[in-house]
């Protein structure tokens, strides 16, 4: 079964990765690890959360990065249903666990950010280093 690593934040361009990946899990019959980094200082929010929250734990990391799923899954439909999604929060660097996780994946997948109007900048700071640095084939989802 393949298994597919897929980064996820807050952002829609995140939400579009992970969508994509729950297709491509389920024509594969594989599996998706949707992966949140972050840490006390970079605490993933949505727009029911308080700004900072000084108790901020690896638990509420996890209940943010389960709405993102939900919400995705939701979006996705049918084809969502039969994928195995297991939520992974990393307290790191999203291009360290990023890197990391991709030793054990068959896929993973991004989204980009880069907002820029050359080719060369369309692709954001993580996903450019996933890209070069992986162990396995990367995708940027735009």
């Amino acid at each position: 079964m393949d298994t597919i690593v897929v980064g996820v934040d807050t952002s829609p361009a995140a939400d579009a990765a992970l969508s994509w990946a729950l297709g491509e899990a389920a024509v594969r019959h594989g599996r998706v690890i949707a992966l949140m980094a972050c840490d006390f200082l970079n605490q993933p929010r949505t727009t029911d959360d308080p700004d900072f929250d000084p108790d901020f734990t690896r638990a509420d990391a996890r209940r943010v990065l389960q709405r993102v799923v939900d919400r995705v899954v939701e979006q996705v439909g049918d084809a969502a249903a039969a994928v195995d999604i297991e939520l992974r929060v990393a307290f790191d660097l999203p291009v360290r666990a990023l890197l990391e996780a991709s030793r054990a994946a068959d896929l993973v997948v991004v989204g980009s950010r880069g907002l820029g109007g050359f080719t060369g900048l369309m692709l954001g700071s993580v996903s450019q280093q996933v890209v070069t640095h992986a162990q396995c084939p990367v995708v940027v989802h735009r």
